[in-house]
């Protein structure tokens, strides 16, 4: 799995006419490869929950999410593997094909609820716009892969 994992002051997503909005904390931008797993879910949701990216009195990274009680947007991005090292059309050959997608997308977010934190998402395959008020900016690339 790959995830953009950005800190936020506040974030949205449109899809259907319908408007999920978060306040502070994290909008994760969720791929899903083929060989991805649920012990990919497992490994990237607790580092993600745990992750210190938000700022002490001192200016320095030692709070999580968790920590801050943040809220959470997670949009499904399988452009994240995106292959571009070959012509000028990406190649998605190493996403995961959308019925497999979906079930570990949605593994993934129920994963992420379980933290009981608000947890707002977007909607699978749907065509979203998303608005994100970057904090920092804060952006964080992880790979389960890696």
């Amino acid at each position: 799995m790959k995830a953009v994992i950005q800190r936020v002051k506040k974030a949205s997503v449109i899809y259907e006419n319908i408007k999920e909005e978060t306040g502070k904390g994290l909008v994760i931008l969720l791929g899903v490869g083929k060989n991805d797993t649920e012990k990919d879910i497992s490994w990237l949701s607790e580092k993600i929950l745990n992750l210190r990216i938000f700022a002490d009195d001192k200016n320095k990274f030692n709070f999580s999410v968790a920590d801050i009680k943040g809220d959470i947007l997670v949009v499904s991005q399988f452009t994240l593997y995106g292959d571009c090292q070959r012509g000028r059309r990406p190649d998605f050959t190493n996403a995961a094909p959308p019925e497999k997608a979906n079930i570990l997308y949605e593994k993934f977010v129920r994963e992420m609820k379980k933290s009981q934190l608000v947890v707002k998402t977007g909607k699978f395959a749907a065509d979203m716009t998303v608005e994100i008020h970057n904090e920092g900016p804060v952006t964080i690339l992880m790979d389960t892969e890696r």
